[in-house]
């Protein structure tokens, strides 16, 4: 059988063997904090949206995406706005545990507000495989994004979302070669 994978932009500056939520590195390395709670420096509420299904806020999951970065950087590099996509790594799928995930089906919204419950799914290996293929219409979004436009390439693309961390071992580099975690703590 084929492993099914999910993806995840590659985490700069590891710290230690786990890669956590945002929520829990806050105390614990407030300068690592604070460049990645910088994503969300223009709409800060992003950090307490309810993740419903998981009974916890946006800055308490880890984020993947069923689709396969290369189709969505493609799409994007055909705006002119990038030349070429982020490292990323992978995630063999069966690894995560349904009731720590879920699927959350993203839909663009310039105000970034809450969806509704009804947009999150429960997390199967069959829906991950039905979403590996980005919806056209988010594709298209990215081939006319304009150079005034936020980037935001994944803000229409199906997302997978865990509570609390997991293991830098359970992933691979773009190449297929074990992610290994730095010494010190957690990223």
């Amino acid at each position: 059988m084929l492993t099914l994978l999910l993806y995840k932009a590659a985490v700069r500056d590891l710290h230690g063997d786990q890669i956590l939520p945002l929520s829990s590195i806050r105390d614990r390395y407030p300068e690592l904090y604070q460049r990645e709670a910088a994503k969300y420096a223009d709409y800060p509420h992003v950090m307490d949206i309810p993740v419903h299904p998981l009974g916890c806020r946006w800055s308490d999951v880890l984020f993947f995406s069923p689709v396969h970065p290369t189709v969505i950087f493609d799409a994007l590099a055909e705006s002119g706005r990038i030349k070429s996509g982020p490292s990323y790594w992978t995630l063999d799928a069966d690894l995560l545990d349904p009731d720590k995930t879920c699927i959350l089906l993203k839909r663009h919204d310039p105000h970034h507000r809450a969806q509704p419950a009804e947009d999150y799914l429960p997390y199967t290996a069959d829906a991950v495989a039905a979403l590996a293929t980005p919806p056209p219409e988010a594709l298209a979004r990215l081939r006319r994004l304009t150079p005034t436009e936020p980037l935001f390439p994944w803000r229409d693309i199906p997302h997978v979302l865990h509570r609390g961390p997991i293991p830098v071992s359970w992933f691979r580099t773009a190449t297929g070669d074990p992610v290994h975690g730095a010494k010190g703590g957690e990223a």
